[in-house]
């Protein structure tokens, strides 16, 4: 049996602190969800301001790239080069999910929602770095 790394409620705790810091900080209103290597989630924010549809595009962006451990701007990439992709049953394919590692592991995933898509994903990365 292998031993496997996985988040912790401390983890996601640091996480979400340091999005919510970086969005405070260019007053952007978003959602942000943090999802295990299933997609499961383990932590939520909807901050004040935040459109209602973020809440479910920033868990279906984090579930993507949990699932994939792909960012989902890969996704959205491919769905330009190769339509059939939007049928992608992973989640959704929009920039602003990201996928967390440990030891070469993927152990979960960040999903941001309500601003710009490379707004999210710089969000999402925030939160990366505080897990390392």
């Amino acid at each position: 049996m292998r031993t496997k790394p996985c988040l912790t409620a401390s983890d996601v705790k640091k996480m979400l602190v340091a999005c919510e810091a970086e969005a405070s900080k260019n007053k952007w209103a978003v959602s942000i969800s943090i999802v295990d290597d299933s997609g499961l989630p383990l932590g939520f924010l909807r901050m004040d301001g935040a459109p209602p549809i973020s809440a479910e595009v920033a868990s279906g962006k984090a579930r993507t790239s949990a699932m994939t451990k792909r960012p989902s701007k890969f996704f959205e990439d491919r769905v330009k080069e190769r339509p059939a992709f939007a049928n992608f049953p992973a989640g959704i394919l929009i920039q602003g999910g990201i996928p967390l590692t440990h030891e070469n592991e993927c152990v979960g995933a960040i999903g941001v929602s309500g601003v710009q898509s490379h707004e999210d994903e710089q969000i999402a990365e925030a939160g990366a770095k505080a897990l390392a």
